[in-house]
């Protein structure tokens, strides 16, 4: 099979003009017809989504960019098995499951320490197109940076709970399935890892003045 292509998260790349390229379902038909070139265009259209919400779960550059490129290898050999939808729900759920897989393999080798492993340099949160008002973006990107630390310091469990209920949309039932958890506890470590991210970021004053920024811009941005 001919080479998926691939900007090797960590390092850059930008998502594709969405005006440029077909939309999903044509670049889908058409790679099941063997085109790598369109499989290709959707590589470089969600990449960059798929390597941020590996990142998020694994807090470890080179293990997200590797749960990446498996992510897409994945897609390819299954895009008989796609049924239509959302093609970027169903790669980011892909990259879910082989990231939580990855997870529970590592919890199987308590060696590992989660606090050994490099921080990204680039916040997964931070926006990608600068907004009109340069100090509001200033302000989110400086805020992405401290969300990303204190969602960091949360638990594995916490940390997956509240990802991927709060950032990816998935529902309680959903993530019980995923993780192999009961409902009550998916409730439990989203609830405790909310009020552990609140906590963490009313202890820095830099947070507290940052949310407050931020507030005060989106309420500028609705009366205006």
């Amino acid at each position: 099979m001919a080479r998926i292509a691939s900007s090797a998260y960590p390092g850059g790349g930008r998502a594709t003009d969405r005006t440029d390229c077909p939309p999903d379902e044509e670049l889908i038909a058409a790679a099941r017809e063997g085109d790598l070139a369109a499989f290709n265009a959707l590589v470089a259209r969600y990449e960059r989504a798929v390597y941020g919400v590996a990142l998020r779960l694994l807090r470890e550059p080179e293990a997200a960019a590797d749960v990446t490129q498996d992510t897409f290898v994945r897609a390819h050999a299954a895009l008989e098995q796609f049924v239509g939808g959302s093609a970027r729900a169903w790669l980011l759920r892909i990259a879910t499951n082989r990231s939580y897989d990855l997870l529970r393999y590592r919890r199987r080798r308590p060696a590992e320490s989660l606090d050994a492993r490099p921080v990204e340099e680039e916040p997964v949160w931070a926006v990608e197109t600068p907004p009109a008002d340069p100090e509001a973006f200033a302000t989110r990107q400086e805020l992405s940076t401290r969300l990303e630390a204190a969602l960091a310091a949360l638990t594995d469990d916490q940390r997956v709970a509240v990802v991927l209920y709060d950032v990816q949309g998935y529902s309680y039932d959903e993530i019980a399935s995923l993780t192999g958890a009961t409902l009550g506890t998916v409730k439990s470590r989203i609830h405790r890892g909310r009020a552990r991210l609140r906590e963490l970021l009313r202890q820095d004053p830099r947070s507290r003045e940052l949310l407050g920024e931020a507030s005060r811009q989106h309420s500028g941005d609705e009366s205006a």
